[in-house]
């Protein structure tokens, strides 16, 4: 692997590295010593721990195993895999255009994904968005990280993604907080007709929304949305960066999450109400 990691990766090494000295640190070993049981040389065990230097998948086993921590080896492995592909920076990939960033899982992981659970926040998800919603959404972000203006190709990616909804052997979760319903992209129209359109998703035999309504008592409040595919991948995005999560306790730690928020979600005939609602108010 790369040992000299990009500075969209080195936060996400150094990490890695910290973890591996607090494991080495509690086994009660020196630096050294941690390098003769694991046939290594003393300063390449330093290299690792400070960020400078990545580990290889033979390299965990060995330290764990010389710590006696064997069951940190799965996370470990997760998270080094991570290492290079888990941050990318935005900007920098979208010199490809926003076809390029916005279609990061496509088409491999949707065919592959029985169960999505999908948690957002201030956006209805790309899943269930129409066209001109979507548009709308898509112009922005070309503005904002001047982009080149693909935007035809990028609304494309998003509506062959949404084929996935009627697939055979697939369901999809969704949790949406109220504030979703009432962020705009586009015009009022454009608003009215992504929330009709969210009240015909409702009814897809394998697709479940509920709506967390505002001003109510709560069990959490996640920082971002997230998206997790089966047990495997949880896939977050902020203004600059995506990022994938792929170590099993963490994995499962957002499944924990998801599952808070639906409890405090509304979900059948309720969740139908608020959307009613939330349209009658659109002017």
């Amino acid at each position: 692997m790369n040992t000299s990691p990009s500075s969209a990766t080195r936060e996400a090494q150094k990490a890695l590295g910290a973890r591996l000295r607090e494991i080495r640190r509690s086994a009660g070993l020196s630096g050294r010593a941690l390098a003769a049981l694991a046939g290594q040389h003393f300063t390449r065990v330093s290299k690792i721990e400070n960020g400078v230097q990545i580990p290889t998948e033979a390299d965990i086993r060995a330290w764990c195993e010389s710590c006696d921590a064997q069951s940190e080896i799965a996370d470990l492995t997760a998270e080094l895999r991570a290492v290079d592909s888990s941050y990318r920076e935005f900007r920098r990939a979208s010199r490809g255009g926003m076809k390029r960033i916005i279609g990061v899982h496509t088409p491999e992981r949707y065919e592959i994904t029985r169960l999505f659970r999908i948690y957002e926040h201030n956006v209805i998800p790309g899943l269930l968005q129409t066209p001109d919603y979507m548009r709308s959404m898509i112009e922005f972000w070309v503005d904002f990280l001047e982009t080149p203006r693909d935007i035809d190709e990028a609304v494309a990616v998003r509506m062959e993604r949404q084929r996935a909804l009627k697939r055979p052997g697939k369901r999809f979760s969704f949790v949406l907080e109220e504030q979703a319903l009432r962020t705009w992209f586009g015009s009022a129209t454009v608003q009215s007709s992504q929330l009709h359109r969210l009240l015909e998703l409702m009814s897809l035999p394998a697709v479940s929304i509920g709506i967390i309504p505002l001003m109510r008592p709560r069990f959490g409040v996640p920082s971002t949305g997230f998206w997790i595919f089966d047990n495997e991948l949880v896939s977050l995005e902020t203004p600059t960066a995506g990022i994938t999560v792929t170590r099993p306790s963490e994995v499962t730690l957002y499944g924990r999450m998801f599952d808070l928020m639906k409890g405090t979600a509304v979900h059948g005939p309720a969740a139908r109400e608020l959307v009613d609602q939330v349209i009658s108010e659109i002017v």
